[in-house]
């Protein structure tokens, strides 16, 4: 089993996408990146904290590799967008990967590197917290509420209605064969 974190938008929607995963155990929403310790949802929405809303997302390597980890990531938001997915604008939704280890981190940048050639754009994805091999900025779980929330409360969230299904007909289009049956 392996870890990755990982930031591409509001947490409830990239949660969604990688439930679906094939090899993906568990997926975590919370928040990373920032200098507040413990901070809330509502603090974190101001944009005042620096973190980002993302996802640890637990993996079977035997299932699915890093690698593909982070190309179903870069593959099913828009890595284009500086510090925004569609209607949610701020540094609380940049599109950004927290490496665990130094070979994450180089992972990360050849997943970037691969995204950017396949589309002949330039991500703006951020690799953020490695410091000597070590994150240097603590995850901190979301409150429980945000935990599987598409599959509870977020079905009958406009917001989520409008954003979610896109992004995971974007995973069984694009990562068929990554998709759980």
């Amino acid at each position: 089993m392996e870890q990755a974190i990982i930031a591409g938008g509001c947490f409830w929607c990239t949660e969604a996408v990688f439930k679906d995963v094939i090899g993906v155990t568990e997926v975590e929403s919370g928040y990373i990146g920032g200098d507040k310790a413990d901070p809330t949802y509502k603090e974190v929405c101001t944009g005042n904290t620096g973190h980002a809303e993302g996802i640890r997302v637990t993996f079977d390597t035997d299932k699915i590799t890093l690698a593909d980890i982070y190309d179903v990531f870069l593959g099913t938001h828009d890595p284009t967008q500086l510090n925004r997915q569609g209607g949610d604008v701020g540094t609380q939704y940049r599109s950004a990967i927290f490496p665990l280890s130094a070979a994450q981190s180089e992972e990360a940048e050849a997943a970037i590197g691969r995204w950017n050639a396949e589309n002949g754009k330039m991500a703006v994805t951020t690799i953020e917290g490695l410091d000597g091999g070590a994150q240097s900025k603590p995850w901190y779980p979301a409150e429980d509420y945000h935990q599987e929330y598409w599959e509870g409360e977020g079905q009958g969230n406009p917001y989520c209605q409008a954003v979610i299904p896109p992004k995971i007909m974007k995973l069984r289009k694009s990562f068929q064969k990554y998709v759980k049956s």
